[in-house]
């Protein structure tokens, strides 16, 4: 069955597989004005996203609730929205997408931070 730490590790392996195709092609071209977008699919993706998934694997109480869909939500599209909003502040100076990206990965993990202090850490013992 596919849980919301399953959704969470998949979204976390496709940003690292698309953030390692990215930094070869930025080391083979020797064009690194992308870096800091790279840099941000690489953390909040790959990183956070990861850890949100291990988070929810050893908390399964959390992991069963509609914030755990929520939070996967505004994990996503924070990540869909930073990672381009960043290379589009980097090359034309728009910074509306990357500050929009930036907002939904902040309550992203405001709604973890509330989550981690609802449901602690780990499985409840009886």
């Amino acid at each position: 069955m596919r849980n919301i730490a399953f959704y969470f590790f998949g979204a976390a392996v496709l940003c690292v597989t698309v953030g390692m195709f990215w930094g070869i092609h930025m080391a083979i071209s020797g064009d690194h004005l992308m870096a800091p977008a790279h840099a941000h699919l690489n953390l909040v993706g790959w990183t956070t996203m990861g850890l949100f998934g291990l988070y929810y694997t050893v908390t399964p109480a959390a992991a069963d609730t509609v914030l755990s869909k929520i939070h996967l939500g505004f994990a996503v599209l924070g990540v869909l929205c930073i990672v381009p909003g960043i290379a589009m502040a980097v090359s034309s100076g728009g910074e509306a997408l990357a500050a929009i990206g930036s907002i939904l990965t902040v309550v992203s993990m405001l709604i973890f931070l509330f989550t981690v202090a609802r449901n602690g850490i780990g499985r409840k013992t009886a």
